[in-house]
């Protein structure tokens, strides 16, 4: 023991920041854990989370400290002694105020995604400024209290490393080692100090002594996201988002293996034609799908609309905010359980414009190699002499979609710096209003030069910080004292998705007065919810969106198939009589399938809804089977399904692999 003493003197700093670091992120954990407490089902899962959760911020801790524990042991026992504790003290100090400050972040991203800092969180770093102005407007206090929060933790840790970790003083072992030692004294102490402390680092850093470091899938334990993403601290769970973008374009690092024949198998087999004539083998989804509409092209405009989830929509058995959409619900052809692919813009965009499957990787349209020569629609119709556009009121390099789009067959962009004299500028750009007004007057253009024309219309005053025109209050549908009973605490949301209600159907209104309308399709769709969330694996029901088509030339009706919105782009091009050949495996709603199904990813789980049928698949564990009842909005649990089960991993592969090899494209 007595030999052993310098050695853990060395050591002792690395002891205590280890210590520090635990309490710290315990004392979040357990808040956040009282804040969500009517999640647990029962004490023991309390139990299982800080067990969990402290082998994580073990391994958070140590992985922090492996660059300097390299070195400490050697610098302490050198003339650098005094030098080197200041750079170390910096280092935990810094090290502190970064776990600090994701913990404070965490509670408005829970907020908002029901789960701690993931890839979404570094996606948005991308774009400092539309973030700056979004939590400026809209979250200032959190701003504020964050801020603070930094302040005090940053003067504390200064102080709390300087009086406890640090008070190695020339007088002690260590200096008795410097006068009184021999040389073979100090490379013994020195390399057992080393020995010890890259031992405890390896193994703390390591978190398991299985053949597998330590992961989130090892440590999750529910099929509430919610509670697995609280056994993380928000340091790791961004961390290791960050580590995973290597691997987002091989889902089969995620969900496992399957050869690459039998994945193209199971998707033709399953595509939206009963003998589909796949004859490309170098692009093998690749089909021609028949029309539904024989004649003189028509023009197509799809809305997306900014975060409207079912949840919203009176006429789908929502909080009664869209009056101006129930209208059209219930007069053109709608579908009361279509199911977005994901949870942000671009994974809608995604779906809807290329009919892409969704995968754990971040959309298509922020990855390189599909930047072009990269299916969409707009390249379609370009090829059959169709004028293509993108409308939007804010920034359209936002997400990447100016290089998306310009690269994938749409001709021009009409963005914020277009749109002119806008009445009333967001956030995110110029309002609804101003959006559509500028809509129209580009659609009356594109029609005026006699040729068919597609443009995308992209909303956004449904975003936080929900910024919308003052002086509306009478012209929207509700007052603020009617919408307080759905919950005081998001009037401020209401009230943006009331006011994008009114701008579409307003919108609507004048586009039926002018001359493009009568040869023009119309698709109005979210990109995906609000807030998705809930205690399954996949929260399901809050992947139900609206989605409504004008002038589709059927019957007006409420279609309740289950629909995916990848099956949105192929029926579009059935409606405006296009038949040409495309890589898309959605369905042609027009006709009629033996199968409906549908496709979700929620952050890196994937799920296959075939009729209420649910094949879920997780990260590095086995497929979960369920049973949807779509009128109860819940899952239950089902017995194994081994063909669904397949089926559902061959889709979650797909994306992958078509994505890898170039599979997803016109023939050249």
């Amino acid at each position: 023991m007595h030999r052993l003493l310098p050695s853990l003197i060395i050591i002792r700093p690395f002891i205590a920041f280890i210590v520090t670091a635990l309490l710290l992120l315990t004392f979040s954990r357990l808040a956040l854990i009282f804040w969500q407490f009517d999640r647990l089902p029962n004490i023991n899962t309390l139990f299982t989370i800080l067990f969990n959760g402290s082998r994580i911020d073990l391994s958070t801790a140590a992985y922090l400290l492996i660059l300097p524990a390299l070195f400490h042991p050697f610098i302490i026992m050198s003339r650098f002694n005094s030098q080197w504790q200041t750079i170390l003290k910096v280092w935990f100090v810094a090290s502190l105020t970064l776990l600090l400050f994701f913990e404070l972040a965490t509670p408005a991203f829970i907020n908002e995604y029901e789960l701690r800092p993931n890839r979404l969180f570094i996606e948005y770093l991308v774009y400092p400024k539309e973030v700056a102005s979004m939590m400026l407007n809209g979250h200032l206090i959190a701003i504020v209290l964050t801020s603070l929060g930094m302040y005090l933790g940053i003067k504390y840790f200064w102080a709390f490393t300087s009086r406890y970790i640090f008070t190695l003083q020339r007088n002690s072992t260590l200096d008795k080692a410097d006068s009184s030692h021999t040389l073979f004294k100090k490379v013994t102490l020195v390399l057992s100090s080393f020995i010890t402390l890259t031992l405890m680092i390896f193994i703390l850093a390591r978190g398991t002594f299985d053949h597998r470091p330590i992961n989130p899938s090892l440590v999750y334990f529910s099929t509430d996201p919610l509670l697995n993403s609280l056994t993380l601290n928000s340091a790791y769970s961004v961390m290791f988002a960050f580590k995973q973008l290597k691997n987002e374009k091989n889902a089969a690092k995620i969900y496992g293996e399957m050869p690459e024949q039998k994945i193209i198998s199971l998707v033709q087999k399953n595509s939206s034609l009963a003998i589909p004539p796949y004859k490309n083998t170098s692009l093998p989804t690749l089909a021609k799908k028949p029309a539904y509409y024989h004649g003189k092209p028509k023009n197509l405009v799809i809305i997306l609309e900014e975060s409207l989830g079912a949840q919203f929509v009176g006429e789908l058995g929502g909080i009664p905010l869209t009056p101006e959409l129930d209208k059209l619900i219930n007069n053109a052809w709608s579908f009361d359980q279509l199911y977005a692919t994901g949870t942000r813009s671009v994974r809608g965009i995604e779906a809807v414009i290329t009919g892409f499957t969704p995968t754990p990787a971040r959309s298509v349209v922020k990855l390189d190699k599909s930047q072009h020569n990269f299916f969409t629609i707009a390249a379609l119709l370009e090829k059959q002499n169709y004028t293509t556009q993108f409308i939007y009121g804010g920034e359209s390099h936002f997400d990447n979609m100016k290089s998306f789009f310009l690269g994938n067959g749409f001709n021009s962009i009409v963005d914020f710096d277009d749109i002119k004299s806008p009445e009333f500028v967001a956030s995110w750009g110029a309002s609804d209003e101003d959006l559509f007004n500028q809509a129209n007057v580009e659609l009356k253009k594109l029609h005026q030069q006699n040729k068919p024309f597609f443009s995308l219309i992209f909303s956004s005053s449904n975003h936080d910080p929900f910024d919308i025109p003052q002086g509306k209050t009478k012209a929207l549908a509700y007052t603020q004292t009617q919408i307080e009973q759905y919950g005081s605490h998001e009037i401020a949301r209401h009230k943006a998705i009331q006011y994008a209600d009114y701008a579409l159907g307003k919108f609507i209104t004048q586009a039926k007065k002018e001359a493009y309308y009568q040869g023009t399709v119309f698709l109005i769709v979210a990109d995906h919810d609000a807030r998705v969330y809930g205690s399954g694996l996949v929260p399901i029901k809050n992947f139900r969106i609206p989605g409504v088509i004008l002038n589709s030339g059927l019957e007006n009706k409420r279609d309740k198939r289950i629909a995916s919105q990848i099956d949105l782009a192929p029926t579009l091009l059935s409606l405006i009589g296009i038949d040409d050949a495309t890589p898309m495996l959605g369905f042609d709603l027009t006709k009629q399938h033996s199968q409906q199904r549908a496709m979700m990813q929620f952050a890196n789980n994937f799920a296959y809804m075939q009729n209420n049928e649910v094949a879920i698949l997780q990260p590095h564990k086995a497929i979960k089977y369920y049973t949807y009842d779509i009128n109860q909005q819940k899952l239950t649990d089902a017995k194994e399904n081994k063909p669904l089960g397949e089926t559902a991993l061959a889709h979650a592969l797909f994306g992958s692999l078509a994505y890898s090899k170039g599979l997803y494209r016109l023939a050249n």
